[in-house]
């Protein structure tokens, strides 16, 4: 996601207390040197998403041609979800949830506690250690947050691990199932004094959601705003936390956030109660409100397209983001994103979406799906292109494309406000924005 992997500095702090000798390498920005893979016992791949799983299958094949004697080992969500066909590419071990200690023990015995621990039910409570980042690239080489003219060197922590909630179309669910783990405040705030002496002034939180546990998160922003008054930070919270919490607002205002990531999906409250994502479209526009009010800005996510997507629902999408001034607040991708399924998807436990899918392809690592509407499919095709290739245009104009094009496809005209009601400058983004 454009940032510093914690999944690499975190169990390399595990690993090198234990005595090993730990390489990095992040492939999202560096090529992998033979010569290390030549050197290896152990090679470990970290798959915290779907597009991470489907770009290491290959390289997990190179690996073993450059060393068929090295242990493999996969860990992070999207690893469980794809046990078998790991198996198949030669990992033998497959690790999820809270996954240090048994990568600890893969790598130093051999084995992990039992083998590949995939169940829900083994979630360990985990002392944590402050990651290793040295072994890392430098901050600079990452995603930065754009305020106003000034551009900051950002990093990332995560103050919590899992979630608390079951939203049935995340695959956080089939591995922890409800179930998050902390990671204590010094510790957290360790990691940040690190990154912060390293260049950062900003830090991404990555929780999956910053308010499963409201005492934890209270302590953390309210260290880190004491220690850091200089220094930014972004937080991702569910609509119905934020409307639980919202007296903790001004908090996150007061101690630097900069804003909130909060994945809405969809306004269509037949959609968001089939997701089972525990809010409305009225809880949401609330949610508007309240963030406004405290001057916090929120950043909507979306997953527009799903099997009950209608030309109507997608207008009536545009139309609110229009409605509630939030078009400078959405990145253009969350315009276009469609349902993932991949395994384990408590998705597949809906009749009329079974209904729709294929078997699983292990090529893309999901169920394909097709909706019963061509017109809806060929339109999520067409933004897709639409906006992967205007990347750098304003957020306004590229809006304006894809309000235009959604109502000729649905052969419907509409207009729209012109006048942009607050600068895109005024609210604060990072160049390389979070999806899922």
């Amino acid at each position: 996601m454009g940032r510093q992997p914690f999944g690499l500095a975190s169990p390399a702090a595990w690993l090198i207390e234990a005595g090993v000798d730990v390489s990095c390498v992040d492939l999202a920005k560096q090529k992998l040197a033979a010569d290390a893979v030549r050197d290896a016992e152990v090679v470990g791949f970290f798959l915290p998403m779907h597009t991470a799983t489907r770009l290491a299958l290959p390289v997990i094949d190179r690996v073993r041609v450059i060393n068929p004697f090295a242990r493999l080992v996969a860990y992070g969500l999207y690893a469980p979800l794809n046990e078998a066909l790991l198996h198949e590419h030669g990992v033998t071990h497959v690790l999820g949830g809270e996954f240090e200690e048994d990568l600890v023990h893969a790598v130093i015995n051999g084995a992990g506690r039992g083998g590949s621990r995939t169940a829900p039910t083994a979630i360990p409570r985990l002392q944590f250690r402050v990651p290793a980042r040295d072994g890392l690239l430098p901050l600079t080489r990452y995603a930065t947050l754009q305020v106003l003219d000034e551009r900051r060197t950002a990093g990332y922590t995560e103050a919590s691990r899992g979630c608390k909630h079951r939203c049935r179309h995340c695959p956080i669910v089939p591995v922890y199932d409800g179930r998050f783990r902390v990671v204590p405040a010094a510790v957290v705030l360790a990691d940040v004094r690190g990154q912060v002496l390293a260049g950062a002034r900003h830090i991404t939180f990555g929780d999956p959601d910053f308010f499963n546990g409201i005492r934890h998160a209270d302590v953390v922003v309210r260290g880190f705003g004491r220690e850091f008054p200089d220094v930014t930070y972004d937080v991702t919270i569910k609509v119905e936390h934020l409307l639980r919490h919202a007296e903790m607002l001004p908090v996150l205002r007061e101690t630097g956030c900069a804003f909130v990531t909060t994945a809405v999906e969809s306004v269509d409250d037949r959609v968001l109660a089939t997701l089972d994502k525990g809010h409305t479209r009225a809880d949401f526009e609330r949610v508007v409100g309240l963030c406004r009010d405290a001057r916090l800005p929120l950043a909507p996510t979306f997953m527009p397209f799903t099997p009950w997507t209608t030309l109507q629902g997608y207008l009536d999408l545009l139309h609110a983001i229009e409605r509630l001034d939030l078009v400078e607040h959405v990145s253009p991708i969350q315009l276009a994103i469609r349902l993932l399924i991949p395994q384990g998807s408590r998705m597949l436990e809906l009749e009329d979406v079974r209904g729709v899918t294929a078997a699983f392809d292990a090529r893309s690592l999901t169920y394909p799906w097709t909706h019963a509407d061509p017109a809806v499919d060929a339109l999520q095709a067409e933004l897709t292109e639409l906006v992967g290739v205007k990347l750098s245009s304003s957020r306004r104009d590229v809006f304006a494309r894809v309000w235009d094009l959604a109502h000729d496809r649905a052969g419907i005209r509409a207009m729209r406000h012109e006048a942009p009601l607050v600068s895109r400058a005024a609210i604060p983004y990072l160049n390389e924005p979070w999806y899922c």
